[in-house]
Order: structure tokens, then sequence, then C-alpha cells
């Protein structure tokens, strides 16, 4: 792992978190994205926090979630026993919440803070795999209901004076999240509609257009090639969008491989 410099300098992450739990038991479509996510240290700086936008949470206004020792929702049904027992004992941070609530407040927000909720599939079994160790605090932050791509720019937007410190944000969705075209009988074939989105999506990010110029694309997601069919609901989108806004600047794409038999894309900033 990367010793932590002394620059305090957040990291961003937008990465595709797969199926439930099955990443944590040993799916063999996962095998490419547990994989990356075991060697993403390694890319890192330690963090001295972590803050997870998740897919699977969404509040009318913006909401926070820690607690001293951070409990798991298992926001997922029909899966063996197992899926009900993994445990991922992090600390919380009450003072990362404190800062984010000032911060949403001075844009103009209305923060809140949830402290029986838990946190989801989209913030733990990632983590599971990053941090094993469960020892970096972690906060996790909602979305907003009505998943309107302008509020998730702005919510990114508002996040920027976290930018000076060591902090690790992701935003935990999946670049692709169609659930019919997973179980789909042609699921394992190459599926250039989704190449297509994918493709717009690497481009969107990590080319160098202007910072305004990548929002308004992310404002106008829905005009992309194959957008609805790769999220028919873009709750799993836009987390990208908050992780784009907030970083401001091109990202590098650092994962671009099938997950359930479908390409799924990851970005760093």
């Amino acid at each position: 792992m990367v010793q932590q410099s002394m620059e305090k300098k957040a990291q961003i992450v937008y990465l595709s978190h797969g199926g439930g739990p099955l990443p944590i038991l040993g799916d063999a479509g996962h095998a490419a994205m547990v994989r990356f996510m075991r060697d993403l240290p390694r890319q890192l700086t330690i963090p001295q926090a972590v803050l997870v936008i998740s897919a699977h949470w969404e509040e009318a206004q913006p909401t926070l979630f820690s607690t001293a020792h951070v409990p798991l929702f298992y926001d997922y049904y029909g899966f063996p026993a197992e899926a009900y027992h993994i445990t991922y004992p992090a600390p919380g941070s009450g003072k990362l919440v404190e800062q984010i609530s000032a911060h949403l407040s001075t844009a103009g927000l209305s923060p809140s803070v949830n402290a029986h909720r838990g946190v989801d599939h989209g913030v733990f079994i990632p983590l599971k795999l990053i941090y094993p160790e469960a020892d970096i605090p972690v906060v996790q932050l909602s979305l907003l209901a009505g998943l309107d791509p302008v509020a998730h720019l702005a919510l990114g937007h508002a996040l920027q004076p976290l930018l000076d410190q060591n902090l690790l944000v992701i935003g935990s969705g999946f670049s692709f999240h169609n659930l019919n075209a997973f179980f789909a009988p042609d699921a394992g074939e190459r599926d250039p509609t989704n190449d297509a989105f994918q493709d717009w999506l690497v481009e969107t990010i990590t080319s160098g257009m202007p910072a305004q110029e990548r929002e308004q694309r992310l404002m106008d997601w829905e005009s992309a090639p194959s957008a609805r069919y790769c999220h028919p609901r873009e709750e799993h989108l836009l987390p990208l969008h908050v992780c784009a806004s907030l970083a401001g600047t091109p990202g590098e794409k650092i994962f671009d491989e099938a997950i359930m038999g479908k390409r799924g894309v990851a970005f760093l900033w």
C-alpha cells in the first residue's frame, strides 16, 4: 500500500459495486471487479476517512449516516444465509459528519443526520474488498429523491471544501444497471449497445473538455447513446455526477471490464 503523503488532498473514485453480496460470495462473474478493488489501495494514499455516496440510499434532503460503530444494513434478499452475516466493523466519524453538514448548509442545502439506518451494500461490499481491516472511519451520504442530475452536480459542488482534506470519496454505483439485461439469455455476449454508453462515459469523464461542458453532458446524460437501456432508473449513475462535479477536473479510467457479463467502468480523480 502506498504510504500516506504529507499533503492533504482528497481522492475521488467512482466505481461499479456489482450485484448485492455476490462479490463477497465468490461469484465468478465478479472476479475482475474483485481483483480491481483489492488492488485499488496501491493507487491511493491512505485516507483518514472515507465518504461514500451509494446508489442505494435516497432521501428528500442530503442525509448523512455515521455512528461510533457503523452497523450494516443488509438491503438485499434471496441470498444464502452467509450473506446476512457479513461484517465490516468500521468506526464512524462524527467530526466529518459535522464538517459535511456545515458545507452543505453553507451551499443552501438542508442536510440531516440519520443515526439508525446502517450502511448499505453499496458501502460495505466495496470497502470490505478495498480496506478489509475496517480500520478507517466511514461516513455515508444519501442521494436525493427525484434523482435530478442538476441537484447531484450541485451536491458535488457543495462538497468541494473537502478537497483539501485527506479523504477518499467513493461514488458507489454501477455504470451499467439494467437488471433485465444482466439475466437475458445473451447476457454474456458482447453488447455494442452498452459499449456505446460506456464509451460516452469514458469520453465525458477523461477528456480535457472544460468542466462546464463536462457537467452539461452529465446534466443531459439521457441524450447519450443507449442511456436508458443502460440506466432504466439512474440511481446507479448519479454517484458519478457527485464525484465529477466535486473533482471539477478530468478523471482517469481505472477499470474497464465485464461484471456479471456486462461492461462496467470506474474512474479516479
